[in-house]
């Protein structure tokens, strides 16, 4: 059976052939643990998940790592900035390390959540120091590297189609921010691989290069190549990681290996929130957590982003997941209708055919993830929530978010008076009928 896949490196759709018969490696660019992971972020691992379980339902032995960003990630996605974790523990006043274990663990709950699988290697980039200094020495010995008052930084001059991935018109980038950084520099978009200039940064380690710490990129073509070889059949990403990301992947792989690491590279368009980008930034961030404080079945987000083409995206909206829930719940019923009759029918024609039905969704569910074959809670027990009452909550919590508290209390009374009440907790606004 033939599998499509649009690889960006090529731009077209193409057949997919994998490098060892009946068998696949699979790498997925993971969060940077400095906060929450919300749903806009969620959409991309249940997308990955599906391409997994379909890969595993074809029967391809699979291997799906999947990296944990814990240091290294500027507050751009650049050489600009400080470092994401350092912020956020500032931000709530402890350690790094404990600000990457509270997050991952915020990952790993929203995965559960979402019936997502835990990939085969979730490896923290923290934990692979070692390898990425290896990393950064062939590209040194290989002649793609010189040395700046910032750090080692590679040289895209030496590798000419540094620009082809993205199709990136270089000389018209705005990159004067870059220069001023370090204007060392030969070309603005040249990229750190190892930052020595940074003496207050918490996290560093001795290195050839003196004591700092890595840079964002090096990380994952570390990692995927330490668990997956030099070549592994398909890397996945957001679309924000085309032009810097995974352009100074490809270009470090050449300086490395001097070939390419992935050869189909997937990339999920994004998640939108009432037609605007969700970012914690604009105060939009809505956890999955979120959604089961608000009584939905987190599993009827998963059946909403399947409806979707990863590279097509979804405008997710209250109204838009409760119509998912309710077909979800529908589905789910039917399934357990046909269970019972199976089990209290005769083996005659007709319960055979119940029978055949029933077989075809369960196996259609590997696929899915809805978790059909398990005992399910009536749909009825679950709470219903009106549309109008959902949008009174998200505009309470935008004014609370804005410390608007007479907004906030009038907003509370008129959901109250339509029968519910809400609570707010550490984890979020909860919601239940009175």
């Amino acid at each position: 059976m033939d599998i499509f896949l649009h690889n960006t490196l090529t731009g077209k759709k193409e057949i997919f052939k994998p490098i060892r018969e009946g068998e696949v490696g699979i790498y997925s660019c993971g969060p940077t643990v400095y906060w929450n992971q919300h749903i806009g972020h969620m959409y991309a691992y249940v997308q990955w998940d599906c391409l997994v379980r379909s890969l595993n339902y074809l029967s391809y032995k699979t291997k799906w790592v999947m990296n944990l960003t814990d240091v290294g990630h500027l507050t751009s996605d650049e050489d600009l900035g400080e470092d994401k974790m350092e912020k956020g523990a500032k931000r709530e006043g402890v350690s790094v390390w404990e600000i990457a274990d509270k997050y991952i663990a915020q990952f790993r709950e929203s995965l559960e959540l979402l019936n997502v699988q835990t990939p085969d290697v979730l490896c923290r980039a923290t934990e692979h120091i070692p390898e990425q200094i290896e990393l950064i020495k062939k590209i040194e010995k290989n002649g793609f590297t010189y040395s700046t008052k910032t750090g080692i930084v590679f040289d895209t001059e030496k590798f000419p189609a540094y620009a082809d991935f993205a199709h990136l018109h270089l000389e018209d980038q705005n990159a004067g921010s870059r220069v001023t950084v370090d204007e060392e520099k030969k070309k603005p978009w040249d990229f750190l691989l190892w930052i020595t200039n940074q003496p207050n940064h918490i996290m560093k380690w001795e290195s050839p290069w003196g004591v700092g710490f890595p840079g964002w990129h090096i990380e994952c073509t570390a990692m995927s190549t330490k668990y997956l070889g030099e070549t592994f059949d398909i890397h996945t990403g957001g679309k924000e990681h085309i032009p810097v990301h995974h352009t100074n992947e490809i270009a470090q792989a050449f300086g490395a290996f001097g070939h390419g690491t992935a050869n189909y590279w997937l990339h999920n368009e994004w998640m939108l929130l009432d037609g605007q980008k969700i970012s914690k930034s604009l105060g939009n961030s809505i956890l999955v957590s979120d959604l089961v404080a608000r009584g939905f079945d987190p599993l009827s987000l998963r059946y909403l982003i399947m409806t979707t083409h990863y590279k097509t995206g979804l405008n997710f909206t209250w109204e838009s997941l409760q119509g998912a829930q309710t077909a979800y719940f529908k589905l789910r019923d039917f399934v357990s209708g046909l269970k019972d009759e199976v089990s209290r029918t005769p083996l005659d024609m007709r319960s055979q055919m119940s029978k055949g039905i029933l077989d075809t969704i369960l196996n259609f569910d590997k696929v899915l993830g809805l978790k059909l074959a398990e005992e399910q809670n009536s749909a009825t027990s679950a709470i219903e929530i009106p549309q109008e009452v959902s949008d009174l909550v998200s505009d309470r919590d935008t004014a609370r978010t804005e410390k608007n508290w007479k907004l906030s209390d009038e907003l509370r009374q008129k959901i109250e008076s339509l029968g519910f009440e809400v609570s707010d907790t550490p984890d979020g606004t909860k919601i239940q009928k009175k």
